[in-house]
C-alpha cells in the first residue's frame, strides 16, 4: 500500500456531519459515477470533465495511481459527496500543479469544500511543486472564496476563454498560490 492510499481523514463539518476524506481508488467507479449523476445541471455546465460520462469516470479511476496526479474524494455512508484533484503540469511548467474541486450541492456551505481544498493542497505539496493554480469561471464566487481563504490570488483573467456545455463563453480566472 502506498502512502497515497493509506491517507484517510475523518472530518466533522459545521453541521455535525462526518465525512472521510481519502484518495480515490480503483473501487470507486460506481460511487463516482453516482456522484456525477447527482450534480446539478448548472454545475455540469462548467466542469472541465463530464462527470456523467462512464468513459471519463473510468479514466479518472484508472488514473488513481498516476505519478503526477492526486485525486481525493469525500465519502459519507459509502457515497462520494466531493471530488478534488491536483495534477502536476509537464515540461517548462513542471513546477506548477492545477487543482479541480467539486462538492455535491447538499454538502456545500458546511466547510467540506475548504477541507477538501486543504487536503488537495497538501497533496500538491507532496508532488513537489512550487506553484498551485486553479482555473474557474469568473461567476463561480463560492469556489473563488474558498481558494482565496487559502491564500490564492487572481493572477489573470482570460476573457471569453471558456465555453460551457451550451456553447456560451465565459471569462476564466486563474488563481495561484506560490508555495515557495
Amino acid at each position: 500500500m502506498t502512502a497515497q492510499q493509506a491517507e484517510l481523514t475523518q472530518t466533522a463539518l459545521r453541521d455535525g456531519r462526518i465525512v472521510t476524506i481519502r484518495p480515490l481508488d480503483e473501487g470507486d467507479y460506481t460511487a463516482l459515477l453516482a456522484f456525477g449523476a447527482a450534480l446539478p445541471q448548472d454545475d455540469l455546465l462548467y466542469l472541465e470533465n463530464d462527470f456523467q460520462s462512464p468513459d471519463i469516470i473510468r479514466r479518472l479511476v484508472n488514473a488513481s495511481a498516476a505519478e503526477n496526479w492526486r485525486q481525493i474524494v469525500a465519502v459519507s455512508d459509502g457515497a462520494i459527496v466531493g471530488y478534488s484533484a491536483v495534477r502536476r503540469l509537464a515540461g517548462w511548467s513542471s513546477h506548477v500543479a492545477d487543482i479541480h474541486l467539486t462538492v455535491s450541492s447538499g454538502w456545500r456551505r458546511n466547510g467540506l469544500g475548504t477541507a477538501m481544498a486543504q487536503a488537495i493542497f497538501d497533496a500538491a505539496r507532496d508532488l513537489g511543486v512550487n506553484k498551485v493554480i486553479v482555473e474557474m469561471l469568473e461567476r463561480q464566487n463560492a469556489g473563488r472564496a474558498i481558494f482565496e481563504r487559502l491564500g490564492f490570488r487572481v493572477e489573470g483573467t482570460l476573457n471569453q476563454h471558456a465555453r460551457d456545455r451550451h456553447g456560451e463563453r465565459h471569462n476564466l480566472l486563474i488563481l495561484a498560490y506560490h508555495v515557495s
